[in-house]
């Protein structure tokens, strides 16, 4: 690849949620101030949305691994599950002995037990739910049902919700309005700004090891801004084919034009431009009758 050529460690736009890489900009930072506090004050249910590609895994991640001994932590990355699927998820993730023919009350009485325990020994149990809005509306409602169990003091486990906007809409369906009024803390994740795509880029290339001058130049950074609309997910695409781009034609910078081919080789960035060239296309369109008529006067 173009490790050498850069020298670089490893790189520095993959696509895996890597905590290693975490960037505190200002959204993913106040999201995860907020989910830590209402974790500390033993909130039921928190809500975190955000769009394709905002960073919601890596803030999930990031989460999960500053919370302390005193947590217990569940995982779900994949909640499309009826109710007694959700059971069991969460009966593996907290280790409960249980067998997998056991009906949804023994099932339940188990989890029970165990999560009793946990509050017994002064845990709080914290579980996670990633790509939230895939989950149908009878296990919103039973995970709202399993959260009643509760001590005289508090809620036996806590949940936070990880879900694109349209998590948002299924929760407004009056079958499952109950839940939605049990989530006392919520925070949408929102885009990089222009001045944040700079540090971004910048933060990345520096933890994977670039000593070197600026790699991507200003022009090369406004036009990542606009092929990627500030989505960290689409920075990371386009931002690495860039920079094979550059590679490939032996070059130690990233300029614009190597963008601009990186955004037209990527679907979800392609889009972006297309629109803008047809806006300049119209734009030329419009002078050139207006200068064509002032000169026919």
């Amino acid at each position: 690849m173009y490790h050498t050529h850069f020298a670089l460690r490893e790189l520095p736009f993959g696509l895996t949620p890597d905590t290693a890489f975490a960037f505190a900009c200002t959204p993913h930072q106040e999201a995860l101030n907020t989910l830590l506090v209402a974790a500390a004050n033993g909130e039921g249910f928190m809500k975190v949305t955000g769009e394709v590609g905002t960073g919601k895994t890596l803030l999930c991640r990031r989460f999960l691994s500053q919370l302390d001994d005193e947590n217990v932590t569940a995982y779900i990355p994949n909640p499309l599950l009826d109710p007694h699927g959700l059971l069991l998820a969460l009966a593996e993730e907290l280790r409960v002995d249980f067998d997998r023919d056991d009906d949804a009350h023994r099932l339940l009485k188990s989890l029970n037990q165990v999560l009793l325990a946990h509050a017994r020994a002064g845990k709080r149990v914290v579980v996670c739910l990633d790509e939230a809005q895939a989950m149908p509306l009878e296990t919103l409602e039973s995970l709202r049902l399993l959260s009643n169990l509760e001590t005289e003091k508090r809620k036996l486990f806590q949940v936070v919700l990880f879900g694109q906007p349209e998590l948002d809409e299924k929760l407004a369906h009056v079958s499952v309005r109950q839940l939605q009024q049990r989530i006392t803390f919520q925070y949408h994740l929102s885009a990089l700004s222009r001045r944040e795509l700079e540090y971004y880029i910048s933060h990345r290339l520096r933890i994977a090891g670039y000593m070197g001058d600026r790699l991507f130049n200003r022009a090369a950074l406004d036009a990542l801004y606009k092929a990627s609309r500030g989505v960290p997910r689409l920075i990371n695409v386009v931002a690495h084919k860039a920079m094979l781009a550059a590679y490939g034609e032996g070059r130690h910078y990233v300029s614009a034009t190597h963008v601009r081919e990186a955004a037209r080789d990527t679907p979800s960035a392609s889009r972006v431009y297309s629109s803008i060239l047809r806006a300049g296309a119209a734009a030329t369109a419009i002078v050139a009758i207006a200068i064509y008529w002032y000169l026919n006067r």
